[in-house]
């Protein structure tokens, strides 16, 4: 067989199991997420979970963060990622894997892979954010820039998975990783179990999966919603309208920015999911300098998004006890400073903008 059509040949046969599994999924069960666990608690401890009283004050609820910013990659996917290359087969691992990411995606399959001796490409928007960057070269993965934005790269990672062989680690349709992310709530239950409402943010929605299978499983009457910025609302449109939809993505707020939903999360948000809420990019950076203010971390525009849900759900959350997931920490010096430069009155923290929620599409 010629070289070329060997390609085509191994490219399509790549692609029809690639269909397979999408329609074989089973979805994540609490079982597979305390199956998780045992497998990264050799490698990863559990991330605190703190209490504030300014944002108890803000929000009108007692308030707990869970620092995902604490993780070793600065942010929660690191806990998927160990649970998936942990389980790769001998040939997979042989193989190497891809991925593509605008960066904590990246950082958590370059760590797990330095862990298990696993080669690892990244693909990355050309203006990824440098302090993911520079991560995800420190652990040695080898670095694509391509294109304008995560949707791009990750367009790019695909092709290049079928002409290379490597083993694709989609960022959100992946069982394993959904169950690796799952165990940040399972461990906000165990301490607080008290909690009324988790409020996680969406970008792909990895982690807003996870929290629905162990939240729903373990006490159906805690909500868990989710958060999105208004500037890049494809998920929130997928789950509002109960199908994939590709949407603008314009937000600064790059663990947010996601152009197109993906069907495993969205299948579980679309059972599980309480609320979905959309934010503006300036409701986002007015929790993140609270956020950093408050808590005395460093807090990326993602991780702060759910306290920009919350302020805007405030009536809905008094005397409740709510977690909010701070996803990550990774923010460039140049966003710190200017979230930080940017005046922020105290009516608007407080108010959390405007009491109308955005009407898309």
């Amino acid at each position: 067989m010629q070289p070329e059509k060997a390609r085509l040949t191994r490219g399509f046969a790549e692609t029809s199991a690639t269909v397979r599994r999408m329609t074989e999924w089973q979805l994540p069960t609490l079982t597979d997420v305390l199956d998780a666990r045992r497998r990264i608690s050799a490698h990863l401890r559990p991330t605190p979970l703190y209490g504030y009283a300014v944002l108890n004050e803000l929000v009108g609820a007692e308030v707990f963060v869970k620092h995902e910013n604490h993780q070793p990659v600065g942010a929660f996917k690191v806990r998927g990622g160990v649970n998936l290359i942990s389980q790769l087969s001998p040939e997979e691992r042989q193989r190497g894997v891809i991925a593509a990411s605008t960066g904590n995606h990246g950082q958590s399959i370059a760590y797990a892979a330095r862990l298990f001796g696993v080669r690892a490409t990244i693909c990355v928007p050309e203006d990824a954010n440098p302090v993911k960057v520079a991560s995800m070269r420190g652990l040695g993965a080898e670095l694509v820039f391509h294109g304008r934005d995560f949707d791009d790269a990750r367009e790019h990672a695909e092709d290049l998975a079928r002409e290379h062989g490597y083993r694709y680690v989609h960022s959100g349709n992946e069982t394993l990783l959904i169950a690796g992310v799952g165990t940040e709530t399972l461990e906000i239950l165990e301490e607080q179990p008290q909690i009324d409402v988790v409020v996680v943010p969406i970008g792909g929605g990895s982690g807003a999966a996870g929290a629905c299978i162990v939240a729903k499983t373990i006490n159906p009457s805690v909500r868990v919603i989710g958060v999105q910025s208004d500037a890049a609302p494809a998920a929130f449109r997928s789950w509002r309208e109960r199908r994939l939809v590709e949407d603008r993505t314009q937000t600064f707020a790059e663990g947010l920015a996601t152009r197109t939903a993906f069907e495993l999360p969205q299948r579980i948000l679309w059972r599980w999911l309480d609320d979905f809420v959309l934010v503006s990019d300036d409701e986002i950076r007015a929790a993140q300098a609270v956020m950093i203010d408050a808590t005395r971390n460093l807090i990326e525009a993602s991780g702060a998004a759910p306290l920009a849900a919350a302020l805007r759900l405030r009536a809905e959350l008094a005397s409740k006890h709510v977690a909010l997931i701070a996803s990550g920490g990774n923010a460039t010096r140049a966003q710190i400073l200017e979230v930080l430069s940017e005046e922020r009155s105290e009516i608007r923290a407080r108010g959390g903008g405007p009491e109308a929620r955005p009407s898309i599409g």
